[in-house]
């Protein structure tokens, strides 16, 4: 049996299939806790509008700004491009940015270069889209979220805190697009309805699936990091 020691770097970077489900059922609690979870529904919404303004601007369009709440709602203001592009990437987006978070702490090296990347992405946001103190407040919160780490010595523990935000950011895309069945005629899913004449529920169901896709490529890439280290052993 290969000593663990001795494993290349490449097999210590990814949870086991054990650790993962643990660390899912973390994120799961920490996610539903009251307080603890706010700045995580933060997170989520952050990545879901700025999902809005990168559709937006993609596909032709300006954004005036990013607005966020205390309650972890948010909105994105935009004029102009594909409005079933932007509509649709909220949720998605989000849902595949929980996946690149995952995927970043699995990453042979540049760990620390992630964390940093990150929070310089949101204080950009913050300098190009945020207009009012409040979204201000909320975005330096998360900007210090994805920095304050960087104090940490072990990548051990930058990979394993990575991977948590992660898995909850995923879990929170899941579970937000759910709520929309009871807004009537507000939110995403009543906007693209409107446009497309597709019933709320299949948008509703198409973001779940999404979330569920984006939970399930995490698990095939800690699969196969096992399947690998047993044929190794």
């Amino acid at each position: 049996m290969l000593d663990v020691q001795s494993a290349p770097r490449s097999q210590q970077l990814i949870p086991g299939k054990a650790q993962f489900f643990v660390e899912l059922l973390l994120a799961l609690l920490l996610s539903r806790l009251p307080y603890v979870s706010l700045p995580f529904h933060w997170l989520e919404s952050y990545f879901h509008e700025l999902s809005h303004a990168i559709a937006a601007v993609a596909s032709g369009g300006i954004v005036s700004h990013i607005q966020l709440f205390p309650d972890g709602s948010g909105l994105c203001f935009s004029q102009g491009g594909w409005p079933v592009l932007i509509g649709f990437s909220g949720y998605t987006g989000a849902a595949l940015w929980g996946a690149l978070l995952f995927l970043m702490s699995c990453l042979r090296q540049g760990i620390r270069q992630s964390y940093l990347a990150l929070g310089a992405v949101v204080l950009l946001t913050l300098l190009l889209w945020s207009r009012d103190v409040l979204s201000m407040a909320i975005m330096l919160s998360l900007a210090v979220l994805f920095l304050l780490p960087l104090k940490l010595t072990y990548s051990t523990l930058l990979r394993g805190s990575l991977r948590l935000v992660a898995m909850i950011v995923m879990l929170n895309a899941l579970a937000s697009p759910a709520v929309l069945l009871g807004l009537g005629q507000r939110g995403d899913a009543a906007l693209l309805a409107k446009i497309t004449l597709i019933p709320a529920v299949i948008w509703v169901m198409l973001w779940f699936a999404v979330g569920l896709g984006a939970l399930y490529l995490c698990w095939r890439v800690v699969a196969k990091h096992s399947a690998q280290a047993k044929s190794v052993d």
